[in-house]
């Protein structure tokens, strides 16, 4: 690229370089197409190169790299397999169980490990969902832990510091079932017959209610930029407090005084301005921001305050570079609570959710990038579920949520992304991060909080395929979309969506069956006359 504006510039040196430059690219991606890579990946056929390719993968990593740091994030809050035996206790007395929610050095410093383990193990499963997508599918799509399955998995399963209903151990048990199950309905073909059953009106307003879900957390003080938080009476109110309570998260004074808030919100418009110029990468770079200037100690805002916990962190951070080996997220599987019934509403509501989005995720990246034919299918796309759903066998291993085609990939597709390849430079840029570890780890919330609300945003636009006007569509949508952060779960807004559009459906069930009947009825009755009228001319012949 650069290349080719040198030799349309003037006649000097820049010229040369430009016009040596396309003559050195020229000759690399004519080798590399007569190559088996080449021939596998079906470059020419597919009228790319490679340079093409470099530079597709390279835009779907950086619009899609926040996820590293965010999902870890997420699930970190739950806890992980964190416990009240991490819990620092005084001399000679047991911790009491609230020490996983009131602050606590000990349990403090297991969730920082946890977060690291999380780093790794999302960047592992998104590294091998990729590099599957483009080997066996030859598709330019990036594959990652899905936003929605993870945030029901840290809040809605397990809960803020395992307060939940089930155990992390259950929950990443629950993703194993969960993808083995999408793996068996991927391989007989009846994925997407599956993800027709479901009420059209509620496959839409699932996107918009898990999106209003995750904004809502990043706007939390735990989890996001702090501007929403408890209140006594209200329940919610706006905090962005000087001061808040370590515990509760309530305000204590100052309202709006937040110094971090402040620093998020810049980041907010700097993805915000970055998503309304199309600059690639717009998520990553409001990040990179906020994150950049909380690393200086001293500041209202820094991510190393003068503590013990803040010590301990800013030694880990100074090594930069790290290979950091998973330690307690990895097969920690565990079926002592499947007796339970929330076990099972879990695992259908994960299988549900992952039925729809990735489905519907993938099939829309296929068009962008026109592979479809007339016929509706695509080139791979039996091989793509199958990666798919394998993927998510890979990331419960590892102790993550669901994988999931990533919407981010139209940013290589539109960059002229068109094979495999384009996926495959998506898992080695995965790879690359791995021994970056003590950076990943060291984001603040209120960095991420900002891109959580972006994620929002982008999940609310399915809204508008909604058919408003119609209540019996309009009714379930709203129900879906508005239970989900009101009661901060993904599973009551699906079973509410369905069982209203179930209850409105009854009765033109009703109606329609006693139609039936009359119809029926009117049918009997005249084979009855017309029985009778034909008994009634034989007995007059007989007379006769």
């Amino acid at each position: 690229m650069g290349g080719e504006l040198c030799a349309k510039m003037g006649t000097g040196l820049c010229r040369k370089f430009g016009e040596s430059w396309n003559k050195m690219e020229t000759g690399l991606n004519g080798a590399v197409s007569k190559s088996f890579i080449g021939r596998y990946f079906k470059l020419d056929a597919r009228k790319t190169c490679f340079t093409k390719e470099l530079r597709a993968g390279l835009a779907t990593f950086l619009t899609m790299a926040y996820i590293i740091t965010v999902n870890a994030t997420i699930i970190a809050d739950s806890g992980g397999t964190c416990s009240i035996a991490d819990c620092s206790a005084p001399a000679n007395q047991t911790a009491s169980p609230d020490c996983m929610i009131k602050p606590n050095a000990g349990y403090q410093n297991c969730l920082a490990k946890t977060k690291s383990d999380l780093i790794v193990a999302t960047v592992l499963s998104a590294m091998v969902g990729s590099l599957a997508m483009g080997i066996l599918a030859n598709l330019p799509l990036g594959l990652a832990p899905g936003m929605g399955p993870n945030a029901y998995l840290a809040y809605n399963l397990v809960g803020f510091h395992g307060t939940g209903s089930i155990s992390y151990q259950t929950a990443v048990t629950v993703v194993l079932l969960e993808g083995c199950a999408f793996l068996a309905i991927s391989a007989f073909g009846l994925r997407a017959k599956l993800a027709k059953l479901i009420p059209h009106p509620v496959r839409l307003a699932c996107a918009a209610g898990i999106g209003l879900f995750i904004a809502f957390v990043g706007l939390q003080v735990h989890e996001g930029v702090g501007l929403v938080g408890p209140d006594p009476s209200t329940l919610v109110t706006i905090t962005a407090c000087t001061n808040t309570n370590p515990e509760t998260g309530e305000c204590l004074g100052g309202k709006m005084g937040s110094p971090k808030f402040w620093l998020g919100s810049v980041g907010f418009l700097i993805t915000s301005f970055g998503l309304m110029k199309g600059i690639k990468g717009s998520m990553l770079y409001g990040i990179l921001f906020v994150t950049l200037i909380s690393w200086f100690r001293g500041t209202s805002v820094t991510y190393f305050p003068s503590t013990p916990e803040g010590d301990t962190n800013f030694k880990y951070f100074k090594k930069v570079v790290d290979f950091h080996l998973i330690q307690s997220t990895a097969g920690v599987y565990s079926f002592s609570e499947f007796n339970r019934s929330e076990v099972w509403v879990a695992l259908a509501t994960l299988f549900y959710v992952d039925v729809l989005a990735t489905t519907g995720t993938l099939y829309t990246m296929a068009e962008i990038g026109g592979f479809v034919n007339e016929k509706g299918s695509f080139e791979g796309e039996y091989l793509a579920y199958i990666a798919d759903a394998g993927s998510t066998i890979v990331g419960s291993a590892l102790g993550v949520s669901p994988i999931a085609t990533y919407v981010e990939s139209s940013a290589g597709i539109r960059e002229g992304g068109r094979t495999g390849l384009t996926a495959v430079i998506i898992g080695l840029c995965f790879f690359t991060s791995l021994f970056f570890t003590p950076l990943l780890s060291s984001v603040p919330s209120w960095a991420i909080g900002p891109s959580l609300i972006m994620v929002g945003v982008m999940m609310m636009k399915v809204v508008k395929n909604i058919n408003w006007s119609d209540i019996k569509e309009a009714v379930p949508a709203f129900i879906t979309i508005i239970l989900m952060p009101l009661t901060y779960s993904i599973a009551n807004g699906i079973i509410g969506g369905i069982g209203l559009y179930i209850a409105l459906s009854l009765y033109d069930f009703v109606a329609g069956y006693i139609q039936w009947l009359i119809k029926m009825r009117k049918m009997v009755v005249k084979e009855h006359n017309q029985v009778s009228a034909t008994a009634g001319a034989d007995q007059a012949i007989e007379t006769v």
